[in-house]
C-alpha cells in the first residue's frame, strides 16, 4: 500500500470532446511532490547560498529551479527531511504553491523535463492548500545498506559503491538486530546525535529499528520514527556495526540509551550508506470544493 494518503482537486464533468486543463481549488493550488535523487553530488538538500560566493548545489535549489521554469515563476519547495551532503533519498516529500496551467498528471512530466539525471519526480498531486511536509509528517523511514566481509568476486559493489557502504569485518545481523529492539519507543537521543545537533530536545520516538541480511555479506539497517537528530541514524548504524562486530552487545547499546552519552556509541557512518525512504502522513483536510 502506498504509505502517502492521495488527495485529488480534479473533478470531471460531461464535457464536449475537446480536452480541457483540470480545475484547480479557488485558492492557488498546493502541490506535493514525490522526489529521489541521488545525493552524491549535492550539497544536502537544504538551499545553501554563502554571501559573497556562488550557490552550493542542494537538492532543494534543482527543484526551485526546475519548477520555477516549468511554472513560469519563482517558487519554494518545502522538503519534509533535510538530508545531509551525500544522503540519498526516495522518498522525499515536497511541496510548493503555484498557478499554472500545467495539468496535475503531467506536473511530474513538466519538472522532470527541466532537472538534472541525478533528481527525479516520482509523483506530484494537488492537496490542501495548508499542507506542510515537516509539520504534518507523522513518520519517516531511513534505510542504511552495508557490505561486510571479504568481497571475494562480488562486482556488485562496483555499482553499488554509491550506495552502500562497505567493511571487512564480518558482520553477525543477528547480533546486531537484537540490540536494534532495545532503541524501540520513546527515549532521549542525546548519546546518538551530534554535540550540534541544534534541537530543543533530544526525546525522539523510533516506532521500528530493524535489521536484514537479505543476501550473504549484505546488511539493511531501517529506522522508522517520528522524527531524527543530526547525524542520529548514520549514529544508530554505527553503534548497531560495533554490535555486530562483537566490540560491544545488546546490554551495551541499553546503557549508553540511558546515559546518553556519546561516547558510549558508535561511529557515524560515512553518509552514502543512507537513504530516506519514505515519509507518511496523517489525515489532512480535504481540498476546497471536494464533496
Amino acid at each position: 500500500m502506498n504509505p502517502l494518503l492521495t488527495y485529488h482537486a480534479v473533478h470531471s464533468k460531461p464535457i464536449t470532446p475537446t480536452p480541457r486543463l483540470p480545475t484547480y481549488p479557488a485558492a492557488m493550488p498546493r502541490f506535493r511532490l514525490v522526489v529521489a535523487y541521488d545525493g552524491t553530488h549535492f550539497h544536502g538538500w537544504q538551499r545553501q547560498d554563502p554571501p559573497g560566493a556562488p550557490s552550493l548545489r542542494t537538492v532543494q535549489g534543482a527543484l526551485e529551479t526546475a519548477v520555477a521554469t516549468a511554472v513560469a515563476r519563482r517558487v519554494i519547495v518545502t522538503g519534509a527531511s533535510r538530508t545531509d551532503a551525500g544522503v540519498h533519498g526516495f522518498g522525499q516529500v515536497a511541496a510548493f504553491t503555484a498557478e499554472t496551467r500545467i495539468p496535475v498528471d503531467r506536473m511530474a512530466m513538466a519538472i522532470n523535463a527541466r532537472l538534472p539525471r541525478d533528481v527525479r519526480v516520482r509523483s506530484a498531486e494537488v492537496v490542501h492548500h495548508s499542507f506542510d511536509p515537516i509539520s504534518d509528517c507523522v513518520s519517516k523511514c531511513y534505510r542504511y545498506s552495508i557490505a561486510h566481509g571479504d568481497f571475494g568476486t562480488d562486482g556488485n559493489l562496483l555499482f553499488e559503491k554509491r550506495y552502500v557502504w562497505s567493511t571487512r569485518n564480518d558482520l553477525d545481523h543477528t547480533r546486531m538486530a537484537a540490540a536494534a529492539g532495545v532503541l524501540v519507543g520513546t527515549h532521549d537521543f542525546a548519546g546518538f546525535a551530534q554535540a550540534s545537533h541544534g534541537r530543543g530536545t533530544t526525546v525522539r520516538s523510533i516506532y521500528g529499528c530493524t535489521v536484514i541480511s537479505p543476501q550473504p555479506g549484505r546488511i539493511i539497517i531501517e529506522v522508522a520514527g517520528s522524527g531524527f537528530l543530526y547525524n542520529m541514524v548514520r549514529i544508530i548504524a554505527g553503534t548497531l556495526v560495533e554490535v555486530g562486530r562483537g566490540k560491544t552487545d545488546t546490554a551495551h547499546v541499553r546503557e549508553a540509551l540511558a546515559t546518553c552519552n556519546r561516547t558510549a556509541t558508535g561511529p557515524t557512518l560515512p553518509p552514502h550508506g543512507l537513504r530516506l525512504e519514505w515519509v507518511r502522513y496523517g489525515a489532512l483536510p480535504p481540498i476546497e470544493g471536494d464533496a
